[in-house]
């Protein structure tokens, strides 16, 4: 089987001009993850679980290695890849989940969530209906879905931005805490919608503070704590 994502000896580190020095985030990291796939990143704060992801979501560029993905148009290193070419993956193939909604003033809830179907050529009836549903199961009140999300408490902000990056289905889905903020029923719905979403194949690569959440649906570990194996099997991890 390919996997959908090959990570090969990738490292990340940043430079703080103010004290002339460098610091690594993470070094020569190589794992792989197949179509349907769970693989949990855990570690210590600032073993660099949420850099790995923005890393592979390539928001910043690592310093070396390579991040081989399985796209629709065939393989392409996330490393190396024109930005022209990383937008069009992120609008199609990629999806990327955190627990901060970056909002556009005066948009609604119901618009914004609506957004991504929109892009990908769904009529507008059809696409604000598929977002009123995902609003509706995250437990956004019906009141709310007119309103701008500018407005709204982080834990409404966190159900908006859930509804919006879970929309439609994604090869390949980064999750960073996406649990932080919500109520159980929220939790709740978000842990479906990932089981959905495994079952149809989507490889995901998560960070869950509180991984008990999403127990079940966890194929691997992948520890970053520095002075261990990188890669642990599923059975038996103490999470």
């Amino acid at each position: 089987m390919t996997p959908v994502l090959d990570i090969r000896g990738l490292t990340k580190g940043f430079t703080m001009h103010h004290l002339g020095q460098g610091f690594a985030a993470f070094d020569n990291i190589s794992f792989t993850v197949n179509a349907g796939e769970f693989v949990l990143l855990k570690g210590a704060n600032g073993a660099g679980k949420s850099t790995l992801l923005r890393t592979l979501y390539r928001s910043y560029l690592p310093q070396a290695g390579a991040v081989l993905f399985q796209s629709a148009h065939g393989q392409i290193d996330l490393a190396r890849a024109a930005d022209i070419d990383i937008t069009h993956l992120r609008q199609t193939e990629i999806g990327f989940v955190t627990q901060f909604l970056v909002a556009r003033p005066r948009v609604s809830a119901e618009v914004l969530v609506a957004e991504p179907l929109r892009l990908a050529g769904v009529a507008q009836d059809e696409a604000l209906k598929t977002a009123r549903h995902w609003l509706q199961t995250f437990g956004v009140k019906e009141n709310l879905w007119p309103a701008y999300p500018t407005t709204f408490s982080g834990g409404e902000q966190q159900k908006v931005n859930l509804a919006r990056a879970l929309i439609r289905p994604h090869k390949l889905l980064l999750l960073d805490e996406p649990t932080a903020s919500l109520d159980a029923t929220a939790r709740a719905a978000l842990v479906q919608r990932l089981s959905d979403l495994k079952a149809q194949g989507t490889a995901m690569i998560g960070v869950f503070h509180h991984p008990d959440d999403v127990e079940h649906l966890i194929d691997r570990v992948i520890d970053l704590t520095p002075d261990i194996p990188l890669q642990e099997e599923r059975q038996d991890v103490a999470v």
